[in-house]
């Protein structure tokens, strides 16, 4: 086995040599060549794994590192699929996506180049299970991924959310050297396995926090989050689509993988994290509701899924510290199901959105409308992520968020009225980020695809190449297969949790698989429902075939001069919604609204948009602060040569005197 975990890196290793030298026509595919074999070789080992045979080798480090563990078990196994499958996907769409720069040879070497590191970093990550060797992983992985964001670097916007996104990726690195460095000073090792004998020894509460807040970070949970709505729309569609499907989830892999080694504390931890997550899920979904340009309102949507992960975690630490393997294997069941289903319907929904930017130029919706007709396909691919993303069955979001609702109705029946509360609480949270989601996607896709044309294009849309339809077909059969067969996916999940925890083994419950059966009935009856509105839709055509058809307008209310700025707009959609939760939500206009009584008012221009509420309360307070105190030693660098000079003279003087009085040896 040690021979194919060597062959990936060599593989990169290649890629690399082989897409500095090869004509520009042929990057894309070498590109792809490379990381496909890089899945294959790398997800036949996770299958392996899974098969319930993990995978380790063991390299010597010398006396301060210790032995280096790699080690592929199935909780990794699970992640690498996952980073392969969306990798594979991203890429095909990429070499389709990117077709217009051709021109520009090397800046495609550079950018196939660091995605090639980039999925390589990631499985790595799942695989190191020695800290710092698992710090030099994260570090390429984001640093490769900042790369990636900032492929326009000559757009200012772009170049600031890339340097934004590196600055709170190194402040994430920060916490995670201090867990790390903090585990070797108790245990004197850097290796995973310590987190055993620490936590056996010690409260589990404040270390797992140093590491929430560094995983928190890359995954996302508030206030930790502000990186994901300036990175995502910076970046190309297919590297917004990897980044939102799998980089943040390695956020979570970090927190599964120290949770793995708790011991004690699993109420309080997992009553901590419910109340962050589901505060995490509403801000989330509500930024989202409110947005207009589509691709940060997806990346506000990664937010709130984050969320929902985050509440499957808290009920799976809640059912460890109850004794109630129910509740452990629907929390951690559902939260696991989860990274996989957002993984696949988040990526489907970034590359269409890709697929929209590619042929309007533009990422604001109030500036599009009708698009269904120039580009049905898309159309649906992106309706399709949109019913899968509100958890509307037949599509693989109700599998996974209805593991986690039932968890949460398991909860309920707790003798500890605390407890309950919370999971109230938490249900009704949740329920809410259900609705809000379905009423974001109906603003967004309605606005895009329904009605008529908003804004003059700079030229026609059309549909977008095979190329980059065919993995989000790929995609959408991988979410099918979720919601029709999700038993086979249950007892993979059931087997990761089986040997989950290092310190007790937690039997699968008799009722865990019964579960799938009621969902694969609803995701078949939906399917069912879907095909008789399929099969009437095919006879009415069958019907009308060969007579002639006259379309007109519909009925406009008595208003005989209909224009397309009468059409709802992404803002009137949701602008009672942005109204009632301001206090969130907050709202830049450079307008005044009419006032009571103003009957005529004259000719005016109106713009807004929304701030983040802890980048615009918190972190741009304490930046501008930052800035203000450092421009009072800008006298400094004045730019005159002879004040360059006099600090070298008196630089000199100091030292001398320091010397003769033997301050300085």
């Amino acid at each position: 086995m040690i021979e194919l975990i060597n062959l990936s890196w060599i593989l990169a290793l290649l890629a690399v040599i082989v897409l500095l030298f090869v004509p520009v026509k042929y990057k894309a595919t070498a590109a792809i060549l490379a990381v496909v074999a890089n899945a294959i070789v790398t997800s036949g080992l996770a299958i392996h794994a899974l098969g319930g045979q993990p995978v380790s080798y063991v390299f010597a480090g010398g006396s301060i590192m210790g032995d280096i563990l790699i080690r592929i078990d199935e909780l990794s196994a699970w992640f690498i699929l996952i980073i392969n499958f969306t990798c594979v996907t991203g890429i095909f769409y990429g070499s389709g996506y990117l077709k217009a720069y051709d021109n520009s040879p090397k800046k495609l070497s550079m950018h196939w180049i660091l995605f090639v590191l980039f999925q390589l970093s990631m499985v790595w990550v799942c695989m190191i299970q020695h800290g710092l060797m698992f710090l030099i992983a994260w570090e390429i992985m984001s640093l490769s991924s900042m790369m990636l964001v900032i492929f326009d670097a000559n757009n200012p916007k772009t170049l600031k959310a890339g340097i934004n996104y590196l600055v709170q990726m190194h402040i994430s690195v920060v916490f995670l050297t201090i867990g790390f460095v903090w585990l070797y000073f108790q245990t004197g090792s850097f290796s995973f396995d310590a987190f055993t004998s620490y936590f056996g020894m010690n409260s589990n509460i404040w270390m797992f926090l140093v590491f929430f807040v560094g995983f928190g970070l890359k995954a996302g949970f508030i206030p930790f989050h502000s990186w994901l709505p300036h990175a995502h729309p910076a970046a190309p569609s297919h590297v917004s689509g990897v980044m939102s499907g799998v980089i943040v989830k390695l956020g979570i892999y970090g927190l599964f993988r120290v949770a793995s080694y708790l011991r004690s504390d699993y109420l309080v931890l997992g009553e901590i994290l419910m109340v962050v997550s589901v505060l995490t899920g509403l801000y989330g979904i509500l930024n989202a509701a409110v947005h207009r340009d589509f691709k940060k309102m997806l990346a506000y949507c990664t937010i709130e899924n984050i969320g929902i992960i985050g509440i499957g975690m808290g009920i799976g630490l809640v059912g460890l510290g109850n004794h109630l393997p129910v509740l452990y294997y629907l929390g951690f069941g559902g939260a696991l199901l989860h990274v996989l289903n957002h993984s696949l319907f988040k990526s489907l929904l970034f590359y269409s959105a890709g697929s929209v930017y590619q042929q309007t130029h533009t990422r604001d919706m109030e500036k599009l409308g009708g698009l269904i007709k120039s580009m049905p396909r898309t159309a649906v691919l992106f309706l399709v992520g949109a019913i899968a993303i509100g958890g509307i069955p037949p599509f693989n979001g109700f599998i996974s968020e209805f593991l986690i609702y039932s968890g949460l109705i398991e909860g309920i029946k707790f003798e500890n009225m605390s407890q309950i509360i919370l999971m109230v609480l938490t249900l009704a949270g949740l329920s809410v980020i259900g609705g809000l989601s379905i009423l974001t996607f109906t603003k967004t896709f309605g606005t895009i695809f329904l009605g008529n044309q908003r804004q003059p294009l700079t030229h026609t849309p059309h549909e977008v190449s095979k190329l980059m339809l065919i993995p989000q077909y790929v995609i959408v059969v991988m979410m099918l297969s979720v919601a029709v067969f999700p038993q086979v996916y249950l007892q993979v999940i059931g087997h990761i949790l089986s040997g989950f925890t290092k310190s007790v083994v937690i039997p699968q419950p008799v009722g865990f698989t019964d579960y799938s059966s009621i969902m694969r009935s609803i995701s078949l009856y939906s399917l069912l429902f879907i095909g008789v509105i399929g099969v009437f839709w095919g006879m009415r055509a069958w019907v009308l075939r060969g007579k002639s058809q006259v379309v007109g307008a519909t009925w406009g209310c008595g208003y005989t001069a209909p224009t397309s700025r009468i059409q709802y707009t992404g803002k009137s959609f949701s602008k009672s919604l942005g109204k009632m939760f301001n206090f969130i939500v907050i709202e830049r206009k450079e307008y005044e609204e009419l006032k009571p009584g103003e009957i005529f008012p004259t000719g005016k221009k109106y713009t807004s948009h929304y701030h983040d509420f802890f980048e615009f309360r918190f972190i741009h307070v304490i930046t501008n602060r930052l800035i203000y105190s450092a421009n009072y030693f800008t006298f400094f660098q004045n730019g005159r040569v002879q004040s360059y000079v006099l600090y070298g003279i008196v630089f000199i003087v100091a030292i001398f005197l320091l010397t003769i009085f033997n301050v300085v040896p």
